[in-house]
């Protein structure tokens, strides 16, 4: 780890600082020297990614006062204080005030790489986090999770984004198979607490006594009720195989905010439906009042079938991650094969995906088989299935050409015109139409 880290050192001292410097160098870190504390303040920037070690006492701005400065910047910022003997108990004190550690001189140099190894380990990791909740704010993690171009998924991910903010009660609806899960744990990795835990409970799976004990009260060690003890995402299934007591309890505890022992509710509770939710609430299975209070925020999943052009990049992604596993060629996808897959109606959505992806890795090991001969050909049409537009299969089509060319010469943009037998100009205007990086091929 150690070739990759950063360390700033600020020493007034010539000698001391390219002492430091050098050993620094040797420990396989990179060094960077300052002979000022406002020479570093100007280069160092609040995400600087890795440790300061400066020496205390400094003509103008000290040590104790660059330690300030740097903690306005950034509290979780790693400094090492370099002290004189008379200043032990002062820099305890900046210890106090957000300091890494200290050495004292004349200090034994492998006592000061551990300590930089050791805060370069918690700055990685203090990064890492920021990384991630800017990634989760911007929707770029969120994106690798439910991916995808086309409107329907474009919505869902613009909906999961603005539900992730608050903590009420919300049911996720769709059909079976088209990712209601994912959708749920992307909402908690969005949240304001990715961090906590997410606890899918299926209500069908467990005892009456069992589900009591886990949502309402302490365990018999003494820990807290999921409901309670767990600030994360508690994500129920199968809703209506809870016994209506216990849907009465859940009723009022997410009515009046505490558990029936008057212990704070502090977890999210996220419901996903069923296809038979509405018959299920029709028919009394489920409380009405409790399925008013999930679906007053509801997230709607929308079928695979209804997301054009995406169904195209799924294949394509699953089908390339099972030529992988099982060490074999990918066939490349015909205009034939893109057709089947557009005008499928995908009753079992993103499950039934898949699985054809590797079914279709497999049969094309013993030889050429088209796509429409994995596909299941006497699979009734969906009751809500609708063929997609000629414009999306063209598109869709389009896109899958480009690809293979490019991925047949590795990314060569010349062989690929040839191969195409289009104008330059038109292959980087439909790339760019069809979000196509070359990159991605080389």
């Amino acid at each position: 780890m150690s070739e990759s880290v950063r360390v700033a050192i600020v020493d007034d001292e010539a000698d001391m600082r390219a002492s430091i410097t050098q050993w620094m160098e040797l420990c396989g870190f990179e060094p960077q020297s300052f002979a000022s504390a406002d020479a570093a303040l100007e280069a160092l920037s609040s995400d600087f990614p890795g440790v300061v070690i400066t020496d205390v006492r400094m003509p103008g701005t000290d040590g104790l006062a660059f330690l300030v400065a740097l903690q306005k910047r950034d509290t979780e910022l790693p400094v090492i204080l370099i002290t004189g003997h008379g200043d032990v108990a002062m820099a305890v004190e900046a210890m106090r005030a957000g300091a890494y550690d200290f050495v004292e001189k004349p200090f034994d140099p492998e006592r000061l790489s551990d300590l930089v190894t050791r805060a370069a380990t918690a700055r990685r990791l203090v990064i890492d986090n920021r990384l991630l909740r800017r990634g989760l704010t911007d929707g770029t993690a969120l994106t690798r999770r439910i991916s995808g171009r086309s409107e329907p998924v474009v919505a869902l991910r613009e909906s999961i984004l603005a539900y992730a903010a608050t903590d009420a009660p919300l049911l996720i609806d769709g059909e079976r198979g088209s990712g209601r899960s994912l959708v749920a744990r992307a909402l908690h990795a969005s949240g304001p607490r990715p961090e906590t835990p997410f606890i899918a409970i299926n209500a069908a799976a467990e005892t009456a006594e069992r589900l009591e004990v886990q949502l309402f009260r302490p365990d018999r060690f003494g820990n807290p009720a999921l409901l309670a003890g767990n600030r994360g995402v508690v994500c129920l299934e199968e809703l209506a195989s809870l016994p209506h007591r216990l849907q009465s309890m859940l009723l009022d505890t997410l009515r009046d905010g505490t558990l029936p022992d008057g212990t704070p509710l502090g977890a999210r509770v996220i419901a996903i439906a069923t296809e038979h939710h509405a018959e299920d609430v029709a028919a009394g299975r489920i409380l009405p009042p409790l399925a008013e209070i999930f679906g007053a925020l509801r997230l709607i999943v929308p079928p695979l079938r209804a997301c054009g052009g995406d169904i195209l990049d799924l294949f394509e992604r699953h089908a390339a991650r099972f030529a992988e596993a099982y060490e074999c060629a990918r066939p490349a996808l015909n205009a034939g094969d893109a057709s089947a897959l557009l005008t499928h109606p995908w009753p079992g959505n993103h499950r039934q995906l898949v699985n054809t992806a590797e079914r279709f890795i497999l049969r094309n090991r013993q030889g050429d088989t088209p796509l429409s001969a994995v596909l299941d050909p006497a699979a009734p049409p969906h009751s809500q299935s609708a063929p997609q537009g000629l414009r999306d299969q063209v598109d869709a089509f389009e896109k899958l050409m480009i690809e293979e060319a490019l991925r047949r010469h590795k990314g060569a943009i010349g062989a690929a015109i040839e191969d195409l037998a289009i104008p330059r100009r038109t292959l980087n205007e439909k790339m760019a139409k069809h979000g196509i990086s070359r990159a991605d091929f080389v």
